[in-house]
Protein backbone atom coordinates (compact mmCIF):
# COMPACT_ATOMS: atom_id res chain seq x y z
CA UNK A 1 0.00 0.00 0.00
CA UNK A 2 1.71 3.39 -1.26
CA UNK A 3 2.44 5.67 1.70
CA UNK A 4 0.09 9.05 2.05
CA UNK A 5 2.42 11.97 2.53
CA UNK A 6 -0.12 13.80 3.41
CA UNK A 7 -0.24 12.39 6.82
CA UNK A 8 2.14 12.50 9.62
CA UNK A 9 1.83 9.47 11.50
CA UNK A 10 3.51 6.47 11.23
CA UNK A 11 2.14 3.71 13.92
CA UNK A 12 4.88 0.76 14.24
CA UNK A 13 4.05 -2.42 15.89
CA UNK A 14 6.05 -2.03 18.99
CA UNK A 15 2.83 0.15 19.67
CA UNK A 16 5.17 3.45 19.18
CA UNK A 17 3.82 6.31 17.21
CA UNK A 18 6.00 8.89 14.81
CA UNK A 19 4.69 12.02 14.47
CA UNK A 20 6.18 14.17 11.92
CA UNK A 21 5.80 18.17 13.05
CA UNK A 22 6.27 19.53 9.61
CA UNK A 23 2.53 19.14 8.02
CA UNK A 24 -0.57 20.80 7.83
CA UNK A 25 -2.03 17.74 9.73
CA UNK A 26 0.58 18.01 12.84
CA UNK A 27 -1.65 19.96 15.32
CA UNK A 28 -4.73 17.78 14.78
CA UNK A 29 -2.64 14.60 14.56
CA UNK A 30 -0.75 16.05 17.84
CA UNK A 31 -4.50 16.30 19.60
CA UNK A 32 -6.11 13.49 18.44
CA UNK A 33 -3.45 11.04 19.44
CA UNK A 34 -2.55 12.83 23.08
CA UNK A 35 -5.53 11.91 24.53
CA UNK A 36 -4.39 7.76 24.12
CA UNK A 37 -0.90 8.05 23.83
CA UNK A 38 1.65 9.33 26.37
CA UNK A 39 4.33 11.17 24.96
CA UNK A 40 7.89 9.72 25.38
CA UNK A 41 9.97 12.99 23.26
CA UNK A 42 9.04 15.67 20.89
CA UNK A 43 12.39 17.20 19.58
CA UNK A 44 12.48 19.22 16.57
CA UNK A 45 11.23 16.88 13.41
CA UNK A 46 9.28 13.83 15.10
CA UNK A 47 7.60 13.55 18.10
CA UNK A 48 7.18 9.98 19.70
CA UNK A 49 4.26 8.49 21.49
CA UNK A 50 4.21 5.24 22.73
CA UNK A 51 -0.15 3.64 23.29
CA UNK A 52 0.64 1.65 26.62
CA UNK A 53 -2.42 -0.29 28.76
CA UNK A 54 -2.38 2.37 31.34
CA UNK A 55 -2.50 5.16 28.91
CA UNK A 56 -5.48 3.58 26.81
CA UNK A 57 -7.22 3.10 30.30
CA UNK A 58 -6.53 6.70 30.66
CA UNK A 59 -8.38 7.19 27.59
CA UNK A 60 -11.19 4.94 27.80
CA UNK A 61 -12.04 6.50 31.75
CA UNK A 62 -12.43 9.54 29.93
CA UNK A 63 -15.30 8.08 27.56
CA UNK A 64 -12.80 7.07 24.11
CA UNK A 65 -13.88 4.22 22.51
CA UNK A 66 -11.71 1.20 21.00
CA UNK A 67 -13.08 2.32 17.56
CA UNK A 68 -12.53 5.87 17.94
CA UNK A 69 -8.71 5.05 18.97
CA UNK A 70 -8.42 2.67 15.94
CA UNK A 71 -10.06 5.59 13.75
CA UNK A 72 -7.71 8.51 14.78
CA UNK A 73 -4.94 6.15 13.86
CA UNK A 74 -6.08 5.29 10.35
CA UNK A 75 -6.95 9.16 9.84
CA UNK A 76 -3.42 10.55 10.66
CA UNK A 77 -1.28 7.58 9.69
CA UNK A 78 1.08 7.43 6.02
CA UNK A 79 1.17 4.02 6.24
CA UNK A 80 -1.55 1.35 7.44
CA UNK A 81 -1.72 0.79 11.19
CA UNK A 82 -0.65 -2.43 12.41
CA UNK A 83 -2.93 -5.08 13.28
CA UNK A 84 -1.30 -5.64 16.16
CA UNK A 85 -2.16 -2.56 17.13
CA UNK A 86 -5.69 -2.41 16.52
CA UNK A 87 -5.64 -5.67 18.56
CA UNK A 88 -3.90 -3.72 21.40
CA UNK A 89 -6.02 -1.22 21.99
CA UNK A 90 -9.26 -3.21 21.86
CA UNK A 91 -8.23 -5.27 24.18
CA UNK A 92 -7.15 -3.17 26.69
CA UNK A 93 -9.70 -0.61 26.27
CA UNK A 94 -12.40 -3.57 27.07
CA UNK A 95 -10.50 -4.57 29.88
CA UNK A 96 -11.62 -1.22 31.36
CA UNK A 97 -14.82 -1.18 32.77
CA UNK A 98 -14.89 -5.34 32.57
CA UNK A 99 -14.91 -4.70 35.97
CA UNK A 100 -17.19 -2.43 37.74
CA UNK A 101 -17.23 -1.31 42.01
CA UNK A 102 -20.58 -0.03 43.10
CA UNK A 103 -23.17 -0.13 45.62
CA UNK A 104 -25.96 -2.32 46.20
CA UNK A 105 -29.50 -0.59 48.05
CA UNK A 106 -28.70 -2.06 50.67
CA UNK A 107 -24.98 -0.60 50.82
CA UNK A 108 -22.91 -3.79 49.94
CA UNK A 109 -19.30 -2.78 48.30
CA UNK A 110 -19.50 -5.06 45.33
CA UNK A 111 -17.36 -5.69 42.62
CA UNK A 112 -19.50 -6.80 39.31
CA UNK A 113 -18.07 -8.57 36.14
CA UNK A 114 -20.63 -10.39 33.38
CA UNK A 115 -18.02 -12.79 32.92
CA UNK A 116 -18.43 -15.45 35.60
CA UNK A 117 -15.17 -16.79 34.53
CA UNK A 118 -13.66 -13.95 35.16
CA UNK A 119 -15.40 -13.49 38.88
CA UNK A 120 -13.81 -16.85 39.66
CA UNK A 121 -10.36 -16.37 38.28
CA UNK A 122 -10.25 -12.99 40.57
CA UNK A 123 -11.57 -14.96 43.39
CA UNK A 124 -8.44 -17.53 42.76
CA UNK A 125 -5.65 -14.57 43.26
CA UNK A 126 -3.95 -14.72 46.46
CA UNK A 127 -2.55 -10.57 46.17
CA UNK A 128 -7.27 -10.03 46.71
CA UNK A 129 -8.20 -12.72 48.96
CA UNK A 130 -7.39 -10.39 52.00
CA UNK A 131 -10.07 -7.20 50.22
CA UNK A 132 -12.66 -9.70 49.38
CA UNK A 133 -15.22 -11.30 51.47
CA UNK A 134 -16.58 -13.78 49.06
CA UNK A 135 -19.32 -13.97 46.36
CA UNK A 136 -23.39 -14.85 46.29
CA UNK A 137 -23.31 -15.40 42.90
CA UNK A 138 -21.10 -15.95 39.74
CA UNK A 139 -20.90 -12.30 38.94
CA UNK A 140 -20.34 -10.36 42.07
CA UNK A 141 -17.59 -10.46 44.77
CA UNK A 142 -18.36 -8.67 47.87
CA UNK A 143 -15.55 -6.30 49.01
CA UNK A 144 -14.67 -4.96 52.14
CA UNK A 145 -15.57 -1.33 52.71
CA UNK A 146 -12.20 -0.23 54.20
CA UNK A 147 -10.78 -2.11 51.25
CA UNK A 148 -11.91 0.12 48.16
CA UNK A 149 -8.37 1.43 47.16
CA UNK A 150 -6.45 -1.65 47.60
CA UNK A 151 -8.86 -3.99 45.74
CA UNK A 152 -8.65 -1.55 42.78
CA UNK A 153 -4.58 -1.53 43.72
CA UNK A 154 -4.31 -5.08 43.42
CA UNK A 155 -6.76 -5.23 40.08
CA UNK A 156 -4.85 -2.89 38.27
CA UNK A 157 -1.82 -4.85 38.94
CA UNK A 158 -3.35 -8.13 37.36
CA UNK A 159 -3.96 -5.75 34.51
CA UNK A 160 -7.85 -5.52 35.51
CA UNK A 161 -8.30 -2.03 36.12
CA UNK A 162 -11.81 -1.40 37.70
CA UNK A 163 -14.31 1.31 36.76
CA UNK A 164 -15.81 2.92 40.47
CA UNK A 165 -19.11 3.55 40.39
CA UNK A 166 -19.33 3.01 43.92
CA UNK A 167 -19.82 6.56 44.55
CA UNK A 168 -18.92 9.49 47.09
CA UNK A 169 -19.78 10.94 50.18
CA UNK A 170 -20.87 14.17 49.37
CA UNK A 171 -19.37 15.94 52.38
CA UNK A 172 -20.20 19.29 54.78
CA UNK A 173 -21.31 21.57 51.95
CA UNK A 174 -19.29 24.81 51.77
CA UNK A 175 -20.70 28.14 49.91
CA UNK A 176 -17.73 29.55 47.85
CA UNK A 177 -17.79 32.05 45.31
CA UNK A 178 -14.99 33.18 42.95
CA UNK A 179 -14.25 36.78 42.52
CA UNK A 180 -14.33 38.43 39.14
CA UNK A 181 -11.67 41.21 40.32
CA UNK A 182 -9.28 39.62 43.19
CA UNK A 183 -8.33 41.42 46.46
CA UNK A 184 -4.58 41.96 44.81
CA UNK A 185 -7.01 44.48 42.15
CA UNK A 186 -6.32 42.54 38.80
CA UNK A 187 -9.49 41.37 37.20
CA UNK A 188 -9.95 37.36 37.76
CA UNK A 189 -11.27 34.79 35.35
CA UNK A 190 -10.57 31.56 34.50
CA UNK A 191 -8.57 30.69 31.34
CA UNK A 192 -10.11 28.26 28.59
CA UNK A 193 -7.51 25.21 29.58
CA UNK A 194 -8.47 25.56 33.27
CA UNK A 195 -12.00 25.54 32.76
CA UNK A 196 -12.00 22.21 30.71
CA UNK A 197 -9.11 20.84 33.17
CA UNK A 198 -11.99 21.41 35.67
CA UNK A 199 -15.14 20.24 33.68
CA UNK A 200 -12.95 17.02 32.55
CA UNK A 201 -12.42 16.31 36.14
CA UNK A 202 -15.85 17.13 37.88
CA UNK A 203 -18.27 15.80 34.66
CA UNK A 204 -21.29 17.66 36.01
CA UNK A 205 -21.35 15.83 39.37
CA UNK A 206 -21.70 11.79 37.95
CA UNK A 207 -20.00 9.11 39.27
CA UNK A 208 -17.34 8.92 36.14
CA UNK A 209 -16.09 12.46 37.50
CA UNK A 210 -15.02 13.27 41.17
CA UNK A 211 -11.18 11.50 41.06
CA UNK A 212 -8.48 11.99 39.19
CA UNK A 213 -5.05 13.50 38.04
CA UNK A 214 -5.10 17.12 36.21
CA UNK A 215 -1.46 17.76 34.28
CA UNK A 216 -0.11 21.11 33.58
CA UNK A 217 2.85 22.38 33.04
CA UNK A 218 4.76 24.59 36.29
CA UNK A 219 3.20 28.23 36.20
CA UNK A 220 -0.17 27.46 34.39
CA UNK A 221 -2.23 27.86 37.26
CA UNK A 222 -2.71 24.27 38.79
CA UNK A 223 -4.12 26.41 42.29
CA UNK A 224 -6.50 27.84 40.37
CA UNK A 225 -7.81 24.46 38.80
CA UNK A 226 -7.80 23.37 42.52
CA UNK A 227 -9.68 26.65 43.75
CA UNK A 228 -12.50 25.67 40.31
CA UNK A 229 -12.85 22.25 41.21
CA UNK A 230 -13.93 23.36 45.05
CA UNK A 231 -15.99 25.60 43.39
CA UNK A 232 -17.88 23.34 41.23
CA UNK A 233 -18.29 20.83 44.29
CA UNK A 234 -19.55 23.52 46.93
CA UNK A 235 -18.18 21.34 49.90
CA UNK A 236 -15.33 21.35 52.34
CA UNK A 237 -11.97 20.37 51.16
CA UNK A 238 -8.41 19.53 52.90
CA UNK A 239 -5.82 20.62 50.46
CA UNK A 240 -2.10 18.45 50.71
CA UNK A 241 0.94 20.28 49.77
CA UNK A 242 4.36 19.98 50.01
CA UNK A 243 5.67 22.05 52.63
CA UNK A 244 4.84 25.49 54.72
CA UNK A 245 5.29 27.30 52.27
CA UNK A 246 3.19 26.09 49.51
CA UNK A 247 0.69 25.82 52.12
CA UNK A 248 0.14 29.63 53.19
CA UNK A 249 0.43 29.98 49.28
CA UNK A 250 -2.39 28.33 48.84
CA UNK A 251 -4.33 30.19 51.38
CA UNK A 252 -2.92 33.95 49.73
CA UNK A 253 -4.28 32.25 46.26
CA UNK A 254 -7.85 31.40 48.26
CA UNK A 255 -8.95 34.40 50.22
CA UNK A 256 -7.62 36.52 47.46
CA UNK A 257 -9.90 34.76 44.79
CA UNK A 258 -12.62 33.94 46.50
CA UNK A 259 -15.53 34.89 48.73
CA UNK A 260 -14.03 32.82 51.53
CA UNK A 261 -12.83 34.24 54.65
CA UNK A 262 -9.53 34.15 56.94
CA UNK A 263 -11.67 32.15 59.65
CA UNK A 264 -12.76 29.34 56.31
CA UNK A 265 -9.46 28.54 55.67
CA UNK A 266 -7.36 26.59 58.58
CA UNK A 267 -3.79 25.60 58.55
CA UNK A 268 -2.53 22.20 59.23
CA UNK A 269 1.73 22.46 59.78
CA UNK A 270 3.97 22.15 62.19
CA UNK A 271 3.27 25.55 63.09
CA UNK A 272 -0.80 25.02 63.53
CA UNK A 273 -3.34 22.49 64.01
CA UNK A 274 -6.35 24.15 61.98
CA UNK A 275 -9.38 22.12 61.06
CA UNK A 276 -11.45 24.28 59.21
CA UNK A 277 -14.06 24.56 56.08
CA UNK A 278 -11.17 24.58 53.85
CA UNK A 279 -7.71 23.03 55.46
CA UNK A 280 -4.25 22.93 53.99
CA UNK A 281 -1.88 20.51 55.45
CA UNK A 282 1.38 19.30 54.34
CA UNK A 283 2.75 15.72 53.70
CA UNK A 284 5.13 16.46 55.95
CA UNK A 285 3.25 16.41 59.13
CA UNK A 286 0.93 13.92 57.63
CA UNK A 287 4.01 11.05 57.93
CA UNK A 288 4.96 12.67 60.70
CA UNK A 289 5.69 9.49 63.18
CA UNK A 290 7.20 9.32 66.67
CA UNK A 291 9.24 6.54 65.59
CA UNK A 292 10.29 4.20 62.66
CA UNK A 293 7.58 1.48 64.32
CA UNK A 294 4.58 3.45 65.85
CA UNK A 295 1.06 4.73 64.24
CA UNK A 296 1.21 8.27 61.92
CA UNK A 297 -0.09 10.23 64.59
CA UNK A 298 -1.73 12.74 62.24
CA UNK A 299 -3.56 10.54 60.23
CA UNK A 300 -6.84 11.17 62.28
CA UNK A 301 -6.75 14.34 59.56
CA UNK A 302 -8.42 12.59 57.07
CA UNK A 303 -11.73 11.67 59.09
CA UNK A 304 -12.05 14.61 61.84
CA UNK A 305 -12.85 16.98 58.93
CA UNK A 306 -16.25 16.38 56.62
CA UNK A 307 -14.21 16.52 53.65
CA UNK A 308 -15.96 16.33 49.88
CA UNK A 309 -12.96 16.40 48.39
CA UNK A 310 -9.38 16.02 49.06
CA UNK A 311 -6.41 17.90 46.56
CA UNK A 312 -3.18 16.33 46.21
CA UNK A 313 -0.86 19.09 45.13
CA UNK A 314 2.18 17.48 43.04
CA UNK A 315 0.50 14.39 43.08
CA UNK A 316 3.32 13.12 41.91
CA UNK A 317 5.73 13.06 44.73
CA UNK A 318 2.91 11.48 47.11
CA UNK A 319 4.36 9.37 50.14
CA UNK A 320 3.65 6.10 50.44
CA UNK A 321 2.50 6.26 54.19
CA UNK A 322 -0.08 8.63 51.88
CA UNK A 323 -0.43 6.43 49.04
CA UNK A 324 -1.54 3.81 51.73
CA UNK A 325 -3.81 6.36 53.44
CA UNK A 326 -5.52 7.25 50.42
CA UNK A 327 -6.49 3.50 49.65
CA UNK A 328 -8.85 4.00 52.41
CA UNK A 329 -10.00 7.33 51.00
CA UNK A 330 -12.01 6.33 48.06
CA UNK A 331 -15.58 7.27 49.37
CA UNK A 332 -14.00 10.95 48.87
CA UNK A 333 -13.37 13.04 45.64
CA UNK A 334 -9.62 13.50 44.70
CA UNK A 335 -7.87 15.57 42.68
CA UNK A 336 -4.39 15.19 42.33
CA UNK A 337 -2.07 18.49 40.59
CA UNK A 338 0.60 17.75 38.77
CA UNK A 339 3.39 19.15 36.24
CA UNK A 340 4.30 15.56 35.24
CA UNK A 341 2.84 11.81 36.26
CA UNK A 342 6.10 10.94 36.36
CA UNK A 343 7.40 9.18 39.07
CA UNK A 344 11.60 7.67 39.62
CA UNK A 345 9.68 4.63 41.31
CA UNK A 346 7.39 3.88 38.52
CA UNK A 347 4.18 3.98 40.94
CA UNK A 348 2.30 5.85 38.31
CA UNK A 349 -0.63 2.59 37.90
CA UNK A 350 -1.11 3.94 41.58
CA UNK A 351 -2.15 7.27 41.12
CA UNK A 352 -4.47 5.73 38.20
CA UNK A 353 -6.11 3.29 40.88
CA UNK A 354 -6.08 5.50 44.11
CA UNK A 355 -6.26 8.87 43.11
CA UNK A 356 -7.82 8.35 39.53
CA UNK A 357 -6.70 8.29 35.84
CA UNK A 358 -5.26 10.98 34.00
CA UNK A 359 -8.33 13.71 33.41
CA UNK A 360 -6.71 16.37 31.46
CA UNK A 361 -3.08 17.01 29.90
CA UNK A 362 -1.71 19.78 28.11
CA UNK A 363 2.05 19.56 26.63
CA UNK A 364 4.69 22.53 27.90
CA UNK A 365 4.88 24.07 24.63
CA UNK A 366 0.95 24.35 23.45
CA UNK A 367 1.20 26.92 26.45
CA UNK A 368 4.02 28.55 25.76
CA UNK A 369 3.04 29.18 22.12
CA UNK A 370 -0.65 30.65 23.76
CA UNK A 371 1.69 32.95 26.15
CA UNK A 372 0.37 31.50 29.37
CA UNK A 373 4.06 30.09 30.60
CA UNK A 374 6.93 31.65 29.52
CA UNK A 375 9.35 31.44 26.67
CA UNK A 376 12.59 29.38 28.29
CA UNK A 377 16.57 28.38 26.56
CA UNK A 378 18.06 25.60 28.46
CA UNK A 379 21.78 25.68 28.21
CA UNK A 380 24.20 22.83 29.83
CA UNK A 381 27.88 24.44 30.49
CA UNK A 382 30.74 21.88 31.47
CA UNK A 383 33.37 22.44 33.26
CA UNK A 384 36.20 20.10 34.24
CA UNK A 385 38.04 18.94 37.14
CA UNK A 386 40.98 20.53 38.39
CA UNK A 387 44.04 17.80 38.44
CA UNK A 388 43.52 17.78 42.18
CA UNK A 389 40.01 16.96 42.08
CA UNK A 390 40.55 14.67 38.82
CA UNK A 391 42.44 12.76 41.66
CA UNK A 392 39.86 12.63 44.06
CA UNK A 393 37.51 11.42 41.68
CA UNK A 394 39.29 8.64 40.19
CA UNK A 395 40.19 6.60 43.57
CA UNK A 396 36.34 7.55 45.53
CA UNK A 397 33.62 5.60 45.33
CA UNK A 398 30.41 5.90 43.63
CA UNK A 399 28.77 7.98 45.62
CA UNK A 400 31.62 10.09 46.22
CA UNK A 401 32.55 10.55 42.58
CA UNK A 402 29.04 12.22 42.13
CA UNK A 403 29.46 14.40 45.40
CA UNK A 404 33.06 15.39 43.85
CA UNK A 405 31.51 16.10 40.63
CA UNK A 406 28.55 17.97 41.62
CA UNK A 407 30.65 20.22 44.17
CA UNK A 408 33.71 21.18 41.51
CA UNK A 409 34.64 24.32 42.98
CA UNK A 410 35.42 25.67 39.07
CA UNK A 411 31.78 25.55 38.67
CA UNK A 412 31.77 28.57 41.87
CA UNK A 413 33.96 30.80 39.23
CA UNK A 414 31.59 29.89 36.29
CA UNK A 415 28.51 30.48 38.62
CA UNK A 416 30.11 34.71 39.17
CA UNK A 417 30.51 35.00 35.31
CA UNK A 418 26.60 34.00 34.72
CA UNK A 419 25.48 36.49 37.53
CA UNK A 420 27.81 39.36 36.14
CA UNK A 421 26.33 39.06 33.07
CA UNK A 422 22.68 38.48 34.40
CA UNK A 423 23.21 41.44 37.04
CA UNK A 424 19.72 43.14 36.16
CA UNK A 425 18.05 40.07 35.96
CA UNK A 426 16.52 38.31 39.32
CA UNK A 427 17.99 34.94 39.41
CA UNK A 428 17.95 31.68 41.25
CA UNK A 429 20.74 29.73 41.95
CA UNK A 430 20.11 25.99 42.69
CA UNK A 431 21.50 23.13 44.52
CA UNK A 432 21.80 19.80 46.50
CA UNK A 433 24.62 20.30 48.85
CA UNK A 434 24.52 22.70 51.40
CA UNK A 435 27.81 23.15 51.80
CA UNK A 436 28.26 24.30 48.09
CA UNK A 437 25.35 26.40 48.51
CA UNK A 438 26.56 27.76 52.25
CA UNK A 439 29.90 28.70 50.10
CA UNK A 440 28.09 30.17 47.33
CA UNK A 441 25.67 32.49 49.47
CA UNK A 442 29.24 33.97 51.22
CA UNK A 443 30.60 34.53 47.98
CA UNK A 444 28.22 36.36 46.52
CA UNK A 445 26.89 37.61 50.00
CA UNK A 446 23.46 36.33 48.51
CA UNK A 447 20.34 34.77 50.88
CA UNK A 448 20.41 31.04 51.32
CA UNK A 449 17.18 29.34 51.92
CA UNK A 450 17.81 25.18 52.98
CA UNK A 451 15.24 23.40 54.71
CA UNK A 452 16.09 24.53 58.32
CA UNK A 453 15.36 28.03 57.31
CA UNK A 454 12.51 29.20 59.47
CA UNK A 455 8.97 29.40 57.58
CA UNK A 456 8.36 33.24 58.61
CA UNK A 457 11.86 33.76 57.27
CA UNK A 458 11.14 31.99 53.71
CA UNK A 459 8.51 33.69 52.80
CA UNK A 460 10.24 37.40 54.12
CA UNK A 461 12.72 35.90 51.67
CA UNK A 462 10.43 35.02 48.69
CA UNK A 463 8.60 38.55 49.43
CA UNK A 464 11.56 40.66 49.10
CA UNK A 465 12.72 38.77 45.87
CA UNK A 466 8.82 39.38 44.57
CA UNK A 467 9.34 43.36 44.64
CA UNK A 468 12.93 43.40 43.38
CA UNK A 469 14.35 44.32 46.94
CA UNK A 470 16.19 41.02 46.53
CA UNK A 471 17.95 39.52 43.12
CA UNK A 472 19.85 37.02 43.51
CA UNK A 473 18.30 33.85 45.68
CA UNK A 474 20.38 30.70 46.46
CA UNK A 475 17.96 27.87 47.39
CA UNK A 476 18.40 24.15 48.17
CA UNK A 477 15.93 21.50 47.19
CA UNK A 478 12.97 23.05 49.56
CA UNK A 479 12.36 25.50 46.54
CA UNK A 480 11.78 22.79 44.20
CA UNK A 481 8.26 22.89 44.27
CA UNK A 482 4.87 25.01 44.42
CA UNK A 483 6.83 28.22 44.83
CA UNK A 484 5.46 31.22 43.04
CA UNK A 485 8.40 33.94 42.48
CA UNK A 486 6.57 35.25 39.06
CA UNK A 487 9.66 37.36 37.87
CA UNK A 488 12.46 34.77 38.62
CA UNK A 489 14.07 34.65 34.84
CA UNK A 490 17.18 33.06 35.32
CA UNK A 491 18.34 29.28 36.89
CA UNK A 492 21.47 28.41 37.70
CA UNK A 493 21.64 24.82 39.25
CA UNK A 494 24.69 24.00 40.29
CA UNK A 495 23.64 20.62 41.41
CA UNK A 496 20.89 17.98 41.32
CA UNK A 497 19.37 14.90 42.68
CA UNK A 498 20.96 12.20 39.96
CA UNK A 499 19.35 11.72 37.57
CA UNK A 500 15.88 12.93 38.70
CA UNK A 501 13.66 14.07 35.61
CA UNK A 502 10.87 15.40 38.23
CA UNK A 503 13.13 17.53 39.54
CA UNK A 504 15.03 19.20 36.23
CA UNK A 505 11.42 19.86 35.25
CA UNK A 506 10.18 21.71 38.46
CA UNK A 507 13.51 23.56 38.67
CA UNK A 508 12.70 24.79 34.84
CA UNK A 509 9.15 25.54 36.46
CA UNK A 510 10.43 28.40 38.21
CA UNK A 511 10.97 30.54 35.96
CA UNK A 512 7.88 29.83 33.76
CA UNK A 513 5.65 32.16 35.27
CA UNK A 514 5.23 34.78 31.83
CA UNK A 515 7.16 37.77 32.21
CA UNK A 516 5.02 41.26 32.05
CA UNK A 517 7.43 42.49 29.65
CA UNK A 518 7.83 39.16 27.64
CA UNK A 519 11.45 38.39 28.61
CA UNK A 520 12.92 35.02 27.19
CA UNK A 521 13.94 32.77 30.97
CA UNK A 522 17.50 31.11 30.79
CA UNK A 523 18.03 27.84 32.86
CA UNK A 524 21.82 27.01 32.97
CA UNK A 525 22.55 23.65 34.08
CA UNK A 526 26.67 23.63 35.48
CA UNK A 527 28.25 20.02 34.52
CA UNK A 528 31.18 18.65 35.50
CA UNK A 529 32.79 17.26 31.99
CA UNK A 530 33.56 13.82 31.80
CA UNK A 531 32.39 12.33 35.08
CA UNK A 532 29.10 10.96 36.31
CA UNK A 533 27.58 14.31 36.68
CA UNK A 534 27.29 14.41 33.06
CA UNK A 535 25.77 11.40 32.65
CA UNK A 536 23.19 11.62 34.78
CA UNK A 537 22.33 15.63 33.54
CA UNK A 538 21.03 13.93 30.66
CA UNK A 539 18.74 11.55 32.32
CA UNK A 540 17.64 14.61 34.57
CA UNK A 541 17.10 16.55 30.95
CA UNK A 542 14.78 13.83 29.53
CA UNK A 543 11.18 14.61 30.25
CA UNK A 544 11.52 18.19 29.12
CA UNK A 545 13.51 17.73 25.87
CA UNK A 546 10.38 15.20 25.44
CA UNK A 547 8.52 18.37 25.99
CA UNK A 548 10.20 19.53 23.07
CA UNK A 549 12.91 22.11 24.98
CA UNK A 550 16.23 21.99 23.59
CA UNK A 551 19.41 22.43 25.43
CA UNK A 552 22.57 24.29 24.12
CA UNK A 553 25.54 22.31 25.34
CA UNK A 554 28.58 24.56 26.08
CA UNK A 555 32.16 24.13 27.54
CA UNK A 556 32.66 26.52 30.19
CA UNK A 557 35.61 28.15 28.58
CA UNK A 558 33.18 29.35 25.80
CA UNK A 559 30.91 30.81 28.18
Amino acid sequence: MAPDEHKPLIVQSDRSVLLETDGPCFEDARDSIAAFAELVKSPEHIHTYRITPLSLWNAAASGLTAAQIVDSLVQFSKYEVPQNVIADVEDNVARYGRLKLFKTEDGQLVLYAEDSLLIMQLLNQKTLQPYVSGSPDGHHIYVKPEERGNVKSALIKLNFPVEDLAGYVEGAPLKLGLRDTALSGKPFGMRTYQREAIDAFHMRGSNRGGSGAVVLPCGAGKTIVGIGAIHALQTQTLVLTTNTVALRQWKSELLDKTDLTEDQVGEYSGESKEIRPVTLATYQVLTYRKSKDSQFVHFSLFDEGNWGLIIYDEVHLLPAPVFRATAALQARRRLGLTATLVREDAREDDVFSLIGPKKYDVPWKVLEKQGWIAQALCTEVRVPLSDEERYRYAIADKRGKFRIASTNPLKDSLCETLLARHKEDNVLVIGQYLDQLKLLAKRFKAPLITGQTANRKREELYAAFRTGEVKLLIVSKVANFAIDLPDASVAIQVSGTFGSRQEEAQRLGRILRPKEDGVIARFYSLVSRDTCDQDYSVKRQLFLTEQGYRYEIRNAEDT
